[in-house]
């Protein structure tokens, strides 16, 4: 059995830049990846249309300047190939391939209290054993496939945009259908429906969107944000949700304070809304804290799908209705309603007629059957903790993570879990990491647990795990903060509280106090003494 000082699980950007900082440090260290080469989402995320949804110039690493200063984005939010081309230019340039091993899946992690190791196993049936276990898993890396009745019988090609194939999906001349429209549905219809024969999309849930207004990356905005990347690197560490407001215009100081949706005019409203579009919600003090001003901007969100789609029963069907803006992922999109004008794209709402089976031919809901060549389940993720449930992960007294979990995930900072000592979790439940602009939180977590580890190695520390009073406490404050926001309005029904999955436990499970705060946070418990862990000295020490 083959045994280093840490074993990270996951070669996605949390994992790179995982491995360069351990390395730098003396370390030993195996990176185990299930993919065949690195990237993480951005490996398996291959569908049409998928790009990424802040500024790319914000959504890169910030650990080397020669890297910030050489890489050339084409696109204010670039697309997928691009940032995969980043990926692998890093793992190219930092030499990360030779210990990373591909095309292997980790099935179990077990902790050996006598040893104080984790014995971390592979599909492979190869055993290795480290001092620390870190999982860099990511947020939105377990496929979320609904189990309809009949869906391996399906005859013709089926994917899941979260695990697209490397080689392009000829939709040319194809009847194609696509299950969901959230955030890779809303990017995909639009693409797919310009190369199919038809599209018919099959919608549960209305989504409200926001244009992206992408275009390419011109040289002055790239100039001026490589002229000041020290302060853009600043404010993003300690901003709201991981992003800068350098590009921004600076604010009027003689401006009025942000006004209640409630005391503006329906006039008022919808001039504002004709000026900057969707934006206008965010001027407003009260929309996404006040039930009743959030459904005033939901009525107004209505209208507007109405001018956009040129049926009045599709608009109806697009329209979101039950849960407020700000309860779910912002979604941002590129011509999504316009896809719906087209002749060869069809909707059909679940809600009134919702999906029996899938047949071989194609799928039957209550009232109709579809037949088609090609089926996509655009159907999201097991967010936060799936990819985590997925591997056997046992602490101490053989407690499983599962178990521990059971009725939501139980977790200090996100980073750690009482009862697993040295195991680490990057951007895990408790973290801002999905609200977030999330190279920012991965970079903060990497550095924040390389940090740690080498203090224990300083100090003689032998293992380190969160108390149980801070783990409840911090999970707490977790929900306390969340607490009278649209996530956990009532009626929200999001991924953020696990409810796209059946039978997971309705819990709120990303933090929302903001990445500046949580950061701060972090570096309270260190100049503390690592307040609220444990530190267990080595025998002889």
């Amino acid at each position: 059995m083959k045994e280093f000082d840490v074993v990270v699980v996951g070669a996605g950007f949390a994992g790179m830049y995982m491995l360069y900082r351990l390395r730098r440090m003396g370390l030993s260290v195996l990176v185990i990846e299930t993919a065949d080469d690195v990237g993480g989402t951005w490996y398996w995320n291959r569908y049409p249309g998928a790009r990424c949804d802040v500024p790319t110039m914000e959504y890169s690493y910030s650990f080397s300047e020669e890297l910030e200063q050489q890489w050339r984005w084409p696109e204010v939010m670039s697309a997928q190939p691009e940032i995969l081309e980043y990926a692998n230019h890093v793992a190219d340039r930092f030499d990360l391939r030779r210990d990373i091993q591909f095309c292997t899946r980790v099935t179990s992690a077990v902790f050996d209290e006598n040893a104080s190791r984790w014995e971390v196993v592979t599909d492979r049936d190869k055993h290795y054993r480290c001092r620390f276990c870190i999982m860099a898993t990511g947020c939105l890396s377990a496929p979320n496939v609904p189990d309809f009745d009949g869906k391996d019988e399906f005859e013709g090609s089926s994917y899941h945009t979260g695990l697209w194939p490397k080689d392009a999906v000829d939709f040319n001349g194809k009847q194609v259908a696509i299950i969901g429209t959230g955030s890779s549905g809303v990017q995909a219809i639009p693409v797919i429906a310009e190369e199919a024969l038809h599209l018919t999309v099959f919608q549960r849930t209305p989504v409200y969107t926001f244009p992206a207004n992408n275009h390419p990356l011109n040289t002055k905005t790239e100039s001026r944000y490589k002229e000041n990347y020290l302060q853009v690197r600043h404010m993003q560490r300690y901003s709201p949700v991981g992003m800068s407001t350098f590009m921004l215009p600076k604010p009027n100081p003689d401006a009025p304070p942000p006004s209640s949706i409630l005391d503006t005019s329906e006039e008022e409203r919808r001039e504002a809304l004709h000026d900057i579009g969707f934006s206008a919600f965010r001027t407003y003090s009260d929309v996404y804290t006040n039930i009743e001003a959030n459904e005033v901007a939901c009525n107004l969100y209505r209208d507007t799908v109405e001018q956009l789609v040129n049926d009045p029963d599709v608009a109806e069907k697009l329209k979101p209705r039950g849960y407020p803006i700000g309860c779910k992922r912002q979604v941002f999109d590129t011509d999504y309603y316009e896809a719906f004008n087209r002749d060869n794209v069809t909707l059909v709402d679940l809600t009134a007629n919702p999906i029996e089976c899938i047949t071989p031919l194609g799928l039957r809901t209550r009232q109709d059957e579809y037949k088609f060549d090609i089926l996509i389940y655009a159907t999201g993720f097991d967010a936060m903790t799936g990819a985590l449930n997925k591997i056997d992960i046992r602490g101490k007294q053989g407690q499983t993570l599962v178990n521990k979990w059971a009725d939501g995930p139980v977790a200090y900072l996100g980073l750690q879990v009482h009862g697993f000592p040295n195991l680490f979790t990057i951007t895990g439940p408790g973290s801002p990491s999905v609200l977030s602009n999330v190279l920012v939180s991965i970079e903060q977590h990497v550095e924040w647990i390389s940090d740690c580890i080498e203090y224990l190695g300083k100090h003689q520390i032998r293992e380190i795990e969160p108390t149980t009073d801070a783990e409840e406490t911090w999970v707490e404050h977790v929900n306390q903060v969340a607490k009278g926001t649209m996530f956990t309005a009532p009626t929200c029904n999001s991924w953020y509280l696990g409810a796209n999955i059946p039978g997971k436990t309705r819990v709120f499970m990303p933090y929302v106090g903001g990445v500046g705060r949580y950061r701060k946070k972090c570096e309270e418990v260190v100049t503390s003494n690592y307040e609220g862990f444990t530190l267990s000295p080595e025998v002889n020490g």
